[in-house]
């Protein structure tokens, strides 16, 4: 059911936490299945220097924030901002259909946490 990359990220979550003194923090829930994740964030200069994610939820909400956070860290704000759905589910190695609602929750905290270091 899932690939052994989602569950590599899942068993073994990287950035796990908050970041301390974050630049930006978002939180998201998915009102249909109530998964939450948040994100942190501390920038050196336009680079993510450091992020964290928290989750509550089903085993690919983990897995995707843990996901997002080994894709854009180190990646300045600009194009952590690229970073795709497609891009995600390729780190996880798929999803099944039931499960890709993981992916708009890390790309959707993701964006929040971008929004709030730009002031929007």
């Amino acid at each position: 059911m899932y690939s052994p990359q989602l569950l590599d990220h899942f068993e073994h979550p990287r950035n796990a936490g908050s970041v301390p003194l974050p630049d930006a923090k978002a939180r998201v829930e998915n009102p249909a299945c109530g998964d939450v994740l948040e994100i942190t964030l501390k920038l050196d200069g336009t680079r993510i220097a450091a992020i964290g994610f928290q989750a509550k939820g089903c085993v690919a909400s983990m897995a995707c924030g843990s996901a997002i956070t080994e894709l854009v860290r180190g990646r300045s704000a600009d194009e952590a901002r690229r970073v795709s759905r497609e891009d995600l589910l390729r780190e996880v190695g798929g999803l099944p259909p039931a499960s890709m609602h993981a992916t708009y929750l890390a790309i959707d905290a993701l964006q929040a946490a971008l929004d709030r270091v730009a002031g929007k």
